[in-house]
């Protein structure tokens, strides 16, 4: 697991959203619903969209439990990462993402299980031995680099910090 802390001025994340409970282990089937109603020229129409980091399809988690409860709701929302200035075509939800800095977490293993590993050694090992802790606002994955195999994937896990 690789981290690194990002300074980022203001941006927004665009796409599709849909409430979902949240879901702690496994694939979460509602956002899988989700994503598998989407067309994939839509999928394509995003990917062009996008033009900040972080970069390709995000999987983002938006108005989430403070206290991470399963079952309680969050806003899951599929799309990109826009600059503040890009136009945004109508259809499209938008999440405003002000300036911040953000813990970068980059892990490579099995789908999703080690997306899953990533936030709870986080929370275990990562936060409680840094001077950071979270700040309001969307958590996001990005999958920079297509799968290396059947359910392989290099993810990064963006978190919004600040100073502890």
């Amino acid at each position: 697991m690789e981290t690194r802390i990002v300074d980022r001025p203001a941006f927004r994340l665009v796409g599709h959203a849909a409430r979902v409970p949240l879901i702690h282990r496994g694939v979460n089937p509602h956002i899988q619903q989700h994503i598998a109603a989407l067309p994939a020229e839509e999928h394509l129409r995003l990917k062009a969209l996008g033009d900040t980091e972080p970069g390709g399809l995000l999987a983002v988690c938006d108005d989430l439990d403070p206290d991470y409860d399963e079952g309680s709701e969050l806003t899951y929302l599929h799309g990109v990462a826009v600059s503040a200035g890009t136009p945004v075509p109508g259809d499209l939800h938008v999440v405003e993402v002000p300036a911040g800095r953000w813990l970068v977490i980059r892990a490579v293993g099995p789908y999703p299980q080690t997306l899953q590993r990533t936030w709870a050694t986080a929370a275990a090992e990562w936060f409680p031995f840094n001077p950071w802790c979270l700040r309001p606002g969307p958590e996001i994955v990005a999958v920079p680099e297509p799968m290396a195999g059947v359910g392989t994937a290099t993810c990064e896990v963006w978190l919004p910090v600040e100073p502890a």
